[in-house]
Order: C-alpha cells, then sequence, then structure tokens
C-alpha cells in the first residue's frame, strides 16, 4: 500500500495532461467542423465519429511500433515513459472531445448562426459567443475524453510498461492486483476511480451549466 498515494497521482497527471492535449486538438477541429464549410469536411467528421471505438489495443500497438528502437520515433526513447502514455491517451481522447465538441457547437450554430450574422459576426467571429452559449456541452465533452483516459488501460500498458514507480497507473495496478489476488489494493484504487467519476461530473455539472 505504500505506493497507493504516488499511483494515484501519476494517473492523474498522465490523465489531465492526456485530456488537456485532446482538448487542444479535438476542440477547434470541432470548431472547424461546426462552422466550416470546405471540401471533404464530411469526410473528415465521418471518420471522428468513426474513431469513436478506436480500440485502445490497436492504438498501443502502433505507438510501440513507432515508439520502438527499430520505429521512426525510437531515437526519442519514449517508449515505457509516462510521456508515451500520455500519447496514447491523448489519441483516444481526441475524438470524442472533437464529436461531442462538434455537435455541442453546431447545434448552438443552427440556432443563433442566423441572428449572429445578421449583427455582423462573420462565422469566425461568431465562435467565441458560440462556445459560451455551448459551454455545457463542451463541458461535457472534456469529461467525456477525461473518462476515457483515466479509465484506459489496455494501451498504456502497451506502451507504459506497467513498470512499479514510472508507469504504474490505477488501471494497470487494479488489472495487476487482482491476477495476484491482492483485492485490497484493488479495490482501494477502484474506489478512488469511481470518487474520481463522480467529483469530476459533478464540478461539470455545476460548472458547465447551460444558463442560456
Amino acid at each position: 500500500m505504500d505506493e497507493f498515494l504516488p499511483i494515484v497521482l501519476r494517473s492523474l497527471a498522465v490523465s489531465l495532461s492526456a485530456t488537456f492535449g485532446a482538448t487542444l486538438i479535438g476542440l477547434p477541429l470541432a470548431a472547424v467542423l461546426a462552422l466550416g464549410r470546405w471540401p471533404g469536411r464530411q469526410v473528415v467528421l465521418v471518420m471522428v465519429h468513426g474513431l469513436l471505438g478506436l480500440p485502445p489495443v490497436v492504438v498501443g500497438l502502433v505507438l510501440y511500433l513507432l515508439l520502438s528502437r527499430s520505429g521512426p520515433l525510437g531515437l526519442l526513447g519514449l517508449l515505457y515513459t509516462p510521456e508515451a502514455m500520455i500519447m496514447a491517451q491523448t489519441v483516444l481522447a481526441t475524438p470524442i472531445i472533437a464529436a461531442l465538441g462538434h455537435r455541442a457547437i453546431e447545434g448552438r450554430w443552427l440556432e443563433f448562426g442566423r441572428a449572429l450574422q445578421a449583427s455582423g459576426a462573420s462565422r469566425l467571429a461568431a465562435l467565441p459567443h458560440l462556445m459560451r452559449m455551448a459551454r455545457g456541452g463542451i463541458a461535457t465533452a472534456l469529461l467525456a475524453g477525461f473518462g476515457r483516459t483515466v479509465s484506459e488501460v489496455g494501451a498504456v500498458l502497451i506502451v507504459g510498461g506497467n513498470i512499479a514507480g514510472v508507469t504504474r497507473t490505477m488501471t494497470t495496478t487494479i488489472t495487476l492486483e487482482t491476477g495476484k489476488g491482492n483485492f485490497d489494493l484493488a479495490l482501494a484504487l477502484g474506489l478512488v476511480l469511481v470518487g474520481i467519476s463522480i467529483s469530476a461530473s459533478t464540478v461539470v455539472l455545476i460548472a458547465g451549466r447551460d444558463r442560456a
């Protein structure tokens, strides 16, 4: 149980970093898909929604091949590090944030777009207003992305290696300790995961509620 707190903190650090990275990629993509009209948009939209069910083990395998010594990114030495785990979780969370964010922003655009344009606002100028109006939906997208990262186990096992004191997270520890029959630690970490999920949902519900 000595590693309990470090494992929790490491999990949060990795998952929050991945969610932040996925937000930096996913939200701009969501805005471009919601407001833009350009060739290939529909194809990109279908791909984003198609990647919602992206298998974590496939992401882990692809990143492993890229980051291994014989891979194109092997010189970076990122395999079996928290950075590799962040990369894997970012890939998994980005489509979720992009798809849900697109839905939230586009809904507000369809509802208020004409009024904003009538007042002289371009699509780009209208974006900040639309995002404020859609903050509840955007908050839900971010929460869903965080939920994907903090509960991930398959991809992080492949690229992280579940190394004690380095890449061991709550989910990988639960898997390991359950296999060893050490249910006390597994259950304790499971309760923390549930607590984090409930706390995050409560915060988002309060802070991200639409006031329209």
